[in-house]
């Protein structure tokens, strides 16, 4: 049965937190708010935990899962960046984009695209969320939360509860964070090219 936290949106309870984060550390799954819509994550690197959301969503194994960075200085660990890259990031984070980026050595084989050696990258502008990886020390691994036959993520906690208490470990409920998943932008060509278009504009993108 999973814990169900209600965590200020703007002022984020230190306490819950801190325990949201020993949740994810001991290999359970959480849902928490964005800045996009609620996501779905768990421990970087937890094979066991990445296996249950996988079932959870019934992704197949090529799905990329995207790391959640506390800022760019974390996320330039996680992926190589380049000088074009490290503007076009710094102009756009934190926000609701999830970017494509060639995978360093420190992120595990298992979550790179298994071909191109990629993995998504975002840093959220949303104080829960920021919080909590804060507080975990590490990126977040995490993906939209949205359940297999849908097209739109879950954007009620309550909902989820109903839905989904017997399959993860903690549901915080952070207040409202939007209906729409990130926009995702692949940085591996020469170009910007946008994969997904989300809530995160794209004018600028390229």
């Amino acid at each position: 049965m999973a814990q169900f936290f209600q965590i200020h949106p703007e002022t984020p309870q230190t306490r819950l937190i801190a325990q949201a984060a020993g949740i994810v550390a001991a290999g359970g799954i959480i849902l928490f708010p964005t800045d996009s819509a609620y996501a779905i994550g768990c421990r970087l690197g937890d094979k066991l935990a990445m296996e249950r959301i996988r079932a959870l969503r019934q992704l197949d194994k090529n799905h990329n899962f995207t790391l959640m960075c506390r800022d760019l200085s974390e996320l330039a660990t996680y992926a190589k960046v380049d000088n074009q890259m490290f503007r076009l990031l710094k102009n756009h984070t934190p926000g609701p984009y999830t970017f494509i980026m060639p995978a360093t050595a420190e992120v595990p084989r298992r979550l790179m695209h298994p071909k191109r050696k990629t993995i998504g990258m975002r840093v959220p502008d949303n104080p829960v969320a920021l919080a909590l990886i804060e507080s975990l020390g590490e990126p977040i691994m995490t993906c939209s939360l949205i359940l297999p036959g849908e097209e739109q993520p879950l954007t009620d906690p309550y909902e989820m509860r109903e839905l989904l208490e017997h399959q993860v470990e903690l549901i915080i409920d952070g207040g409202f964070c939007g209906l729409e998943a990130t926009t995702v932008v692949d940085l591996t060509g020469d170009e910007p090219q946008v994969l997904r278009h989300g809530c995160g504009p794209v004018d600028e993108l390229t």
